[in-house]
């Protein structure tokens, strides 16, 4: 459905270690890596990077914006809120189901240390 997500942050040293434990979680392979950033996935797949802004303006987030990531199970939910908490991050919604959205629906919400909003979500009955 899309070809890439950017997010910016404004002091990759200090979003670092938040990326790197929401994206072991999250199973997200590291397509490459440089000295402000880092970008996640694989050509001709959705791909999320991580850096600074093109141009050079601080980074903001978004009212009303934010990334879903496809968990594989409520198992995985938790523990991208959990690693998102321990690495500088901060709750936005407690893992838990929404069935305002459907009935499985179980899902997360944080905020990274740049404060975009992102969420992990499992649409699976038996996660």
């Amino acid at each position: 459905m899309f070809s890439h997500v950017t997010l910016g942050t404004n002091d990759w040293e200090r979003a670092k270690p938040f990326w790197e434990a929401v994206a072991d979680v999250l199973k997200l392979p590291v397509m490459f890596e440089h000295e402000t950033g880092i970008a996640y996935g694989a050509l001709n797949n959705p791909m999320l990077f991580i850096g600074p802004t093109f141009d050079g303006r601080p980074a903001t987030n978004g009212n009303g914006t934010h990334v879903a990531f496809a968990a594989d199970s409520r198992a995985m939910v938790d523990a991208f809120h959990a690693a998102a908490l321990a690495n500088g991050g901060t709750d936005e919604g407690a893992p838990g189901l929404r069935p305002q959205y459907h009935p499985d629906y179980y899902g997360a919400y944080v905020r990274d240390p740049d404060n975009n909003k992102l969420q992990a979500v499992c649409h699976s009955a038996d996660g």
